[in-house]
């Protein structure tokens, strides 16, 4: 009985380490947007203002790439559990707390809304992709059906990402704690916190005695 709970919480790990590196992958490859948007910016200023001849285009690759940049990167938030959250409360509550809060909010507003998202989505792409949709705010005529069809495509990175982190909240409310997320690059300030609450707790012995480095 006991291997076949083991063997259980080991899959239900597996899938969640799969759909974060799949989280992963596509969010630091739409990454590359940023750079192509800063580039074109550069040149319209540039052209603009130093030869007096600016472009047709630059508007309209610059809110595309952003577009696809912000909407791509939502699953790849969600894994860090990076989104913005009122946690004036939260984070005094226990993780088992924490994990059947989450829970809850996941099941009654996270999955009806991002599975609107996506089924809207998919009928406002098909459309676009019906008529060829090209740009109105420029002479440029840019093409932007393909942009349409990143919402549903994020809706749907959303919840494969959405079910990884309701096994989260499963395996919290049994074990009692988070299961770690993946290694990611982040801000100094949090990183020298981190390691400060770590050597805190390495000096600091059970019962509030001290370790003095012995």
């Amino acid at each position: 009985m006991a291997v076949g709970k083991l063997t259980g919480a080991a899959c239900v790990h597996r899938f969640i380490y799969i759909v974060d590196r799949i989280s992963a992958t596509v969010g630091k490859a739409f990454a590359w947007c940023i750079v192509l948007m800063t580039f074109v910016i550069g040149y319209e200023v540039f052209v603009r203002y130093v030869l007096n001849d600016p472009t047709s285009f630059a508007y309209d690759i610059s809110y595309i790439m952003f577009g696809t940049l912000f909407m791509m990167a939502g699953a790849y938030t969600l894994s860090r559990d990076g989104h913005v959250r009122a946690d004036v409360f939260y984070r005094l509550w226990r993780p088992r707390t924490q994990a059947w809060l989450e829970l809850v909010l996941y099941i009654l507003f996270f999955f009806p809304g991002v599975t609107a998202l996506v089924v809207a989505g998919f009928d406002y792409a098909s459309a676009s992709w019906s008529y060829q949709e090209v740009s109105s705010a420029s002479p440029a005529n840019i093409p932007i059906f393909q942009l349409k069809a990143v919402i549903p495509a994020a809706g749907g990175l959303l919840l494969l990402q959405g079910l990884a982190q309701v096994c989260r909240c499963i395996l919290c409310i049994r074990e009692g704690e988070w299961p770690p997320h993946l290694e990611d690059v982040e801000e100094i300030e949090t990183r020298m916190l981190r390691e400060q609450e770590r050597a805190e707790q390495s000096y600091t012995m059970p019962g509030g005695k001290r370790d003095g480095g012995r």
